[in-house]
């Protein structure tokens, strides 16, 4: 679905953005894998052993590295379709427990990291009047309200941004949103377990929510068959919320 395209993917050496990577792979991307942690992306690029996988360490909530590495994609690559804004952290803290400095960091990377990304690759796709692509991974935290009203409140920015982006980057760039529930990596385990089982009682679909599954649906919404979906969000939540 994805042949001779070439992928931007953020926090790709684990979790979603990890499985997210190695599907873009499987479908004949190249994919430019960008995370904080050197070591899982060595990792991520043993696991592929895939010569159309380029991995950069970058923060991505400090704007000058983030063009930095953009300037280096330009004279490395020649030319990049598509992005997949996934990097994120949450600490799964009460907003009564959270400092100065983890409400920055929670908001720097979560939200400044995608708005800093887009504006790079949107930037590009438009002077070159070329099409592209930009998912955005976002939560059903942003939807519905979250334990953690720090990430909830950057989670509902990314859908804000998603719908902005669409009609600034249109008609040459497509960008959706991806709202996952609850999804089984290892960020799950900070969720607190009330909200756990709130979740899972308003499930219709009786199956955990993995990685691969939302991985599923970025691929979609890279791929062409999803040419005409622009400023969307797509919730992927077992039918926990209806709308």
């Amino acid at each position: 679905m994805l042949s001779t395209r070439k992928v931007i993917v953020t926090g790709a050496a684990s979790g979603i953005g990890k499985e997210i990577t190695l599907q873009c792979l499987r479908e004949g991307a190249s994919v430019i894998a960008c995370d904080l942690n050197e070591e899982r992306l060595r990792e991520l690029a043993r696991t592929a052993d895939s010569p159309n996988l380029f991995t950069y360490r970058v923060n991505v909530s400090h704007y000058e590295e983030v063009a930095s590495l953009f300037a280096a994609l330009d004279e490395e690559h020649s030319s990049i379709d598509g992005l997949v804004n996934n990097a994120g952290i949450y600490l799964g803290k009460s907003i009564l427990d959270y400092k100065q400095e983890e409400i920055d960091s929670v908001l720097d990377v979560n939200v400044k990291g995608a708005v800093y990304f887009s504006q790079f690759f949107g930037k590009r796709r438009l002077e070159q009047r070329k099409q592209g692509v930009i998912v955005n991974m976002s939560s059903v935290s942003g939807q519905e309200g979250s334990s953690d009203a720090v990430y909830g409140l950057s989670k509902a920015a990314i859908l804000g941004l998603t719908k902005s982006c669409a009609m600034n980057f249109a008609p040459y760039v497509r960008v959706n949103a991806v709202a996952p529930t609850m999804v089984d990596t290892a960020m799950m385990e900070r969720i607190p377990e009330w909200r756990k089982r709130e979740y899972v009682s308003h499930q219709l679909v009786n199956q955990p929510l993995t990685a691969e599954d939302v991985a599923h649906t970025v691929i979609f919404l890279l791929s062409d068959k999803a040419r005409h979906y622009t400023g969307a969000t797509f919730d992927i939540n077992s039918g926990c919320y209806l709308r």
